[in-house]
């Protein structure tokens, strides 16, 4: 394969409205400022040696401190996002209470150059979001994953 890859798992429920997406906020400094563009796919990175589909399941429960749901899994493909990153995601039907996920941390220096190292949480926010509402929300180069739900969704 090569590269860095990640890949994830789009939980999506159906609404009122119509459905909605779940998508966390990235934690950390950089991101503590930034509403759009930043904001994620539960997801994480794995090795050339780990099944795609087994990381997602992975990251999803190290990211949330919850239990993936069970399938089936929608296969939405992949991207390579602007950093060069390709990014493999399944959708999956299942509804979760936002209040429940307890996210797991990541550490870094911070300030940087102080020396000081803290821990930040990998999403800061979980939350249901419409469609239209989670694009704006998304880093670029993970909405494409939006449009081909819709088209799995009919929507």
């Amino acid at each position: 394969m090569g590269g860095r890859r990640s890949a994830g798992l789009l939980l999506f429920r159906h609404a009122g409205a119509g459905p909605e997406v779940l998508i966390g906020h990235m934690g950390g400094p950089f991101w503590a400022r930034r509403d759009t563009a930043a904001w994620s796919i539960p997801k994480g990175e794995h090795g050339d040696d780990e099944e795609p589909l087994a990381a997602a399941v992975r990251e999803f429960e190290e990211e949330l401190g919850l239990p993936a749901p069970e399938g089936p899994y929608v296969p939405l493909g992949e991207t390579r996002q602007a950093g060069g990153k390709t990014v493999t995601v399944w959708a999956v039907e299942a509804d979760l209470d936002p209040a429940t996920v307890v996210p797991g941390t990541f550490r870094m220096e911070w300030p940087r150059g102080s020396g000081r190292v803290r821990e930040f949480p990998e999403l800061d926010t979980v939350a249901w979001l419409p469609p239209d509402r989670a694009r704006d929300k998304l880093v670029a180069g993970q909405r494409v994953f939006l449009g081909r739900l819709a088209a799995h969704l009919g929507t």
